[in-house]
Order: C-alpha cells, then structure tokens, then sequence
C-alpha cells in the first residue's frame, strides 16, 4: 500500500484559506484511495521563514509516507525549493519568488493577512533568514513543474523560467500573480504529482 504526503506552502500573507489551498486539497483528496493513500498538509505558515520550515519539515520527518511531494505558490514555492533540495523530492512552483529575500526586504515591517487582516511584524532578521533557505540551483530539474504567468504583476516570469531550465514549464500567456485560472491548470497539477 503506497502513501504520499502532499505539503502545500502558500505565498506571502496568505493563508491555508487561499483559493489555490483549498483547490489543490480538494482534487489532492479526490484522488486518495486506500490503495494510495494521500495525506494532505496545509499549514499556516508563520511569520519567521526559519520558524515556519522547523514546523514543516518537523510534520515532514514525522510522517509515515513512502513518497513526499512539495507545492508552494508565491514564497511558498521558495520554500518548495528549499524542501525539494532537502528532501530529494518533487515539487510544482506556482509563481515562486525564486529569490524570496530580494522580493521581501521592501516589506519588511507591520503588514496584514489578506484574508483575516490579522497584522504582523515582518522583521529585518526574517531576509536574512531567508537568505539562509535560498537554493541557488536545482540539482534534478526533472523532479520540478513550474507553473509561471506572464501577467504576474509582483514576480519576473523571466526569471522563474531560467532558474527552473530544464523542468517541466506551463508559462500562461497573461493571468496574473494568484493565477485566476488555476483551476484550468490543476489536472496537469494532479498528473504531475500521480506519476511515480
């Protein structure tokens, strides 16, 4: 009996509640089975990138599951590329900041949960924290699927396109930064991580 965990890391001030989350979770349990089971992890992540990769890869290390499968969105697929590094493992990228310190240094400070507006203190140690977490090249490109949107207008779908060379890439002409389609693009999501 095969099992799989699935983690899914959301972007900056999002949350598990994003529609992408709950998207993802949804089609990830529909093709659960009891001949291959499918946990799914979606955590709120936590203010503090060292912080928030301790409580990931504590549940990673803790888990029973034969195979890992990363999805981060945003400074989400950051950290996706941290764990697949770590973890040897797949992992699909919807708009990453492939370089989250550079992105967020601007940020930092008191800022808001778009979904709760609950605030919170983005420090100046966190970029450095970050820095710490960068992976300057993918080691198996195969192992990636990036999702990049030409219309994104946070992220450079330039860059996301040369750091992933030689992965998988669906590069959307327009849609933007949340990837409003995404619904169009979860079964080629779902086929990514079904294959072995």
């Amino acid at each position: 009996m095969a099992s799989t965990l699935v983690v899914y890391l959301h972007g900056f001030r999002s949350s598990p509640r994003s529609s992408k989350a709950m998207m993802t979770g949804e089609a990830i349990k529909a093709i659960s089975s009891a001949d291959n089971s499918i946990e799914w992890y979606c955590p709120q992540l936590l203010a503090s990138p060292k912080e928030s990769m301790e409580m990931v890869t504590a549940h990673i290390d803790s888990s029973k599951a034969d195979r890992l499968i990363v999805i981060g969105s945003s400074l989400g697929g950051f950290y996706a590329n941290y764990l697949a590094e770590k973890y040897a493992c797949k992992a699909v990228t919807l708009n990453p900041a492939v370089y989250a310190a550079r992105e967020l240094e601007p940020h930092v400070g008191m800022m808001t949960s778009y979904d709760s507006e609950e605030p919170f203190d983005f420090r100046p140690e966190y970029i450095a924290q970050l820095k710490g977490l960068q992976v300057n090249h993918i080691t198996k490109p195969e192992r990636y699927f990036l999702i990049a949107a030409k219309g994104d207008e946070l992220l450079d779908w330039r860059e996301m396109v040369e750091f992933y060379q030689g992965a998988r890439q669906l590069v959307l002409e327009g849609s933007d930064h949340g990837i409003a389609d995404y619904a169009n693009h979860l079964p080629q999501v779902i086929e990514f991580i079904s294959q072995q």
